[in-house]
């Protein structure tokens, strides 16, 4: 861009919001949510069918398609600062989706210039060089190597929280009230290839935060003896700080409904998930396999999002028992007795005598998997059930999930945004993949009528008692089916420095950047500190060195001592030489 003559920026207007919700409908574009808005927004799916017509009689005069000109019925301009949008009937999310990236305001300018013969080929495109006003501006955009984000001096008008949740005053995160965001003049994000040098250098303070991958993970964090996490004596020495949160995911093993064997909704085949449930020991994976980050899923509904309870409320009774304050998992003893009364007493078919085999599709299939597949077969074993492992490459896994030509598979699921209804709904009978053919988010072909039927009652209830009635009621019921085996919400751990301040995780949103604080002095200081010149080895080689030379000087002294004297002696005889 460095290239144009030309640049400059103007005032962001409602106009701009309003012509990047018709852009969703763009023809060339491609939207992933145009058939969801086009359920809510008031004549978006006509709106998308009169632009596909427009745009190819555009392609073919060459012209832009100018959406200008093609007015949204269900978006209007009220004023210079104003637009409204109309929905079809009620639905509270919708105030979500007008947070994310889909909605960010794009002006007719940079849709026009973008689109300009000979742009794409030159890889001069929106998504390269973006245009926005938020805090920052994306300067350098390399992702092999690296990317910078500068302030954006345009930026004004937004300043720090005054208010926050509970314990974050205590915790020091509402001290910048009322500055003038954002804090940080230039952020620089470097591509490193491989974990430990990216490690040392965040110990070495040239990184401001850090994650913690696997193999340093003992360095890093440590278990009390009451099994809390804490940071080790050396982080702690040097001013590093932990902060944990449980991400808005969830990760489960999807039975396939529509299986004969697994399957279906009567009393055997909920006996046969409810006793693989039981005997799935979620806490021995996170302990071996996440290094303890993660809690035992107790439905689909991770801490954190409305409808979620805690203590005796929170557990799932058909898998944990309330023992002494905290949920402890039944006895494999209960899984057996499950296991024997759906018809299969020590893994074997009552009726046939023949054993129960299970197929477990995944798409792990490299060497590194090997001990996470061993500890799955290991947890059906317990019941005396053979687990056959079916490993395929993802786009084939894929297929055979929304066919629904799998059995038993694991699956997981990151919010969209954060309400029970964007994870009710991965269990709504209607949703299904084989109902849908293959495009419903449903991989268990879960379909149970009363559950639905509260589904639909509740997914555009704002969050009050009754909603949370019918969530409770809603739990109840998929705990009872067990049409997934509940396996851990993840808990992501992040490491900072001290001289970092508002840092604060946060699964759903991506503008945090904005409310950090950098005290680069204390910075320079401790990496001064921390890399200072280690001289010893030097002064070590140079003595070496010194020891090595000293042999050999002394032989050379005394040869040329011998030789000297030799030459005295000659001379004094007459030896070896001629008198004049």
């Amino acid at each position: 861009l460095g290239d144009f003559e030309h640049t400059g920026t103007r005032e962001l207007t409602a106009e701009d919001y309003v012509y990047q919700i018709k852009r969703l409908a763009h023809p060339r574009l491609h939207s992933p949510i145009l058939g969801l808005m086009s359920n809510y927004i008031v004549g978006m799916r006509e709106y998308a069918q009169s632009l596909k017509q427009v745009a190819e009689q555009s392609e073919a005069r060459g012209a832009f398609l100018d959406l200008r000109r093609y007015p949204l019925s269900g978006v209007e301009l009220v004023d210079r600062y104003t637009y409204r949008i109309r929905i079809l009937g009620k639905y509270p999310q919708f105030v979500y989706w007008l947070a994310m990236p889909f909605f960010a305001p794009v002006p007719w300018e940079a849709d026009f210039f973008y689109s300009q013969p000979g742009m794409a080929e030159k890889n001069i495109t929106l998504d390269w060089y973006p245009v926005g006003t938020g805090p920052y501006m994306l300067t350098v955009n390399d992702p092999n190597r690296k990317m910078v984000l500068e302030r954006n001096p345009n930026y004004q008008g937004e300043r720090y929280p005054s208010e926050g949740e509970p314990g974050d005053r205590e915790a020091g995160l509402l001290a910048d009230a009322g500055k003038p965001l954002p804090f940080i003049d230039k952020v620089v994000f470097s591509l490193e290839k491989e974990s430990i040098p990216y490690w040392n250098k965040f110990l070495q303070g040239y990184y401001d935060a850090s994650g913690i991958a696997s193999d340093i993970f003992d360095q890093a964090v440590q278990f009390t003896s009451g099994g809390e996490i804490t940071l080790t004596e050396e982080m702690r020495r040097r001013g590093i700080q932990l902060q944990t949160s449980v991400a808005t995911s969830v990760f489960y093993m999807g039975f396939n409904m529509l299986d004969p064997v697994v399957g279906g909704l009567d009393e055997r085949s909920r006996k046969l998930r409810q006793a693989i449930s039981i005997a799935f020991d979620v806490e021995e994976f996170i302990s071996i396999f996440l290094n303890g980050r993660g809690i035992p899923a107790q439905g689909p509904i991770p801490p954190g999002i409305f409808g979620y309870r805690e203590g005796p409320e929170a557990i799932n009774p058909y898998v944990y028992d309330w023992v002494d304050g905290r949920p402890q998992r039944k006895s494999l003893e209960e899984a057996k007795r499950l296991l024997a009364e759906a018809g299969y007493p020590n893994g074997r078919d009552a009726r046939t005598g023949q054993p129960l085999i299970l197929h477990f599709d995944t798409t792990a299939r490299g060497p590194g998997d090997k001990p996470r597949l061993d500890w799955l077969a290991k947890q059906f074993q317990k019941l005396d059930i053979q687990l056959v492992i079916r490993a395929t490459d993802y786009n084939r896994f894929q297929d055979k999930v929304r066919n629904g030509a799998v059995q038993v598979f694991f699956y997981g699921w990151n919010a969209d945004y954060p309400d029970p209804e964007n994870f009710f709904f991965l269990l709504n009978g209607a949703e299904g993949a084989v109902k849908t053919g293959g495009n419903g988010p449903n991989y268990a072909n879960y379909d149970n009528p009363e559950f639905n039927r509260l589904f639909d009652r509740m997914k555009n209830m704002d969050n009050g008692p009754e909603r949370q009635a019918l969530i409770d009621r809603m739990l109840e019921i998929v705990r009872r089916d067990a049409p997934w085996m509940w396996f851990f919400y993840p808990k992501d751990y992040t490491l900072h420095h001290g001289w970092v301040y508002n840092r604060k995780p946060n699964q759903m949103a991506n503008n945090g950047l904005k409310y950090q604080r950098i005290d680069p002095q204390l910075r320079e200081v401790k990496r001064r500190e921390w890399n200072r010149p280690v001289l010893w080895p030097l002064v070590l080689m140079a003595g070496l060195l010194v020891a090595s030379v000293l042999p050999a000087l002394a032989v050379y002294r005394r040869r040329n001592r011998s030789t000297a004297r030799s030459t005295a002696a000659q001379a004094a005889t007459g030896v070896g030489g001629t008198r004049a």
